[in-house]
């Protein structure tokens, strides 16, 4: 299959409450991760390496975050005269919050973008399952078994989100069976929220579902034809991480400290590609000490920082001790701070002589542009 033939098409407002803290603000695809990246560029990232040159990118809420950070596209390669990429605001502004179960009425409304477009697939995804994968594979799979529907999925513990579907999935890759919400939580195939579809029976399903009042695309389009249609379930096998709460985000940075999972993650022939901030090498003081953390340019620090992930512009003054922590672009912790289990957003200032603490299963947070 040609790539060039595959539109990209991004919820980037997907499941937005499961992370309530920090999505007051933004959308799940500007959600900050790694200490440089955005949720979506991962998504981004996979379809242009794959060969997409046209991406959707469907917003709903929060947005003015996302748009600051994908602007026209360009980190991407994706500021074209043709093609490029589109953002998709919301066209029914009376419906404020996008529910995860209303994915069939948010695709009717930029049916008439899509109807606009000449490509003849389309790749839908979510923004917030974490990964690198060729999706090239998942194209030539998508021919090769002659399918109307291909669902990459990983095998693992079911997310805890809203309509997560487990796939039972034959030995020639065929999905025979589509559970909504099961029972069954533990080392299922799930879906990883990646679905390439025929642009004409997407639109064929979508314009018949609402038609009859449905509004959930995994029960009342992949479940209900999966008798019906081809199915096919593409395995990914690499690292991914489904964030379905503050816990899950917690533990996918931390896991960005693990060697294995940055080389897989971060693969040479596939970049993970995002917006450039020009800035200052990171400036260690005299008496500074850094362990096993990823620290981001235009840092200063002075204090201890150990097993964290730091974002650009922090800075960490003399006396001050972060561990187990993740500190957001440019929030200043001051003297003598102990931060340990602190997930800190952006702008944030810790004042002389605290000591915050959490646990890693369960994380103490301090919001956006908040002093304390």
């Amino acid at each position: 299959m040609m790539p060039k033939n595959v539109l990209g098409i991004v919820y980037s407002n997907s499941y937005d409450s499961c992370l309530k803290d920090f999505t007051q603000r933004r959308t799940m695809g500007s959600m900050l991760y790694g200490g440089r990246y955005r949720l979506i560029d991962f998504v981004l990232s996979n379809l242009v390496n794959s060969g997409v040159t046209k991406v959707g990118v469907i917003t709903n809420s929060h947005f003015r975050s996302l748009m600051d950070h994908v602007g026209n596209g360009r980190p991407w390669d994706l500021a074209r005269k043709v093609d490029g990429l589109y953002l998709l605001p919301p066209f029914n502004p009376s419906n404020a919050e996008h529910d995860s179960s209303n994915t069939v009425e948010v695709l009717g409304r930029i049916s008439s973008f899509i109807k606009s477009c000449n490509e003849k697939y389309v790749l839908l995804s979510d923004s917030n399952f974490i990964c690198n994968i060729d999706l090239s594979e998942v194209f030539d799979f998508h021919s090769e078994k002659d399918a109307d529907i291909t669902i990459v999925y990983k095998k693992g513990n079911l997310p805890a989100l809203e309509n997560m579907t487990s796939l039972t999935v034959d030995g020639n890759g065929k999905v025979t069976a589509i559970a909504v919400n099961p029972q069954n939580k533990e080392n299922v195939n799930f879906n990883t929220g990646m679905v390439l579809i025929r642009k004409a029976l997407l639109e064929s399903l979508v314009a018949d579902a609402l038609s009859a009042g449905a509004t959930n695309f995994e029960k009342d389009i992949l479940q209900k034809n999966v008798d019906h249609l081809n199915i096919y379930g593409y395995e990914f096998t690499g690292w991914g991480c489904e964030i379905d709460s503050v816990n899950k985000y917690f533990e996918a940075n931390m896991a960005l400290l693990e060697k294995d999972t940055r080389k897989d993650l971060f693969n040479k022939d596939r970049p993970i590609y995002t917006k450039v901030r020009n800035d200052m090498p990171v400036r260690y003081g005299v008496n500074s000490k850094v362990e096993n953390s990823l620290v981001a340019d235009g840092c200063i620090i002075e204090g201890t920082v150990k097993n964290s992930i730091i974002f650009r512009g922090v800075n960490i003054a003399k006396g001050a001790v972060v561990e187990n922590s993740i500190i957001m672009q440019d929030s200043v912790i001051s003297e003598n701070v102990k931060l340990n289990c602190v997930i800190m957003d952006k702008d944030s200032v810790i004042t002389p002589n605290k000591n915050l603490s959490g646990d890693k299963s369960y994380p103490f947070i301090i919001g956006k542009n908040i002093v304390i």
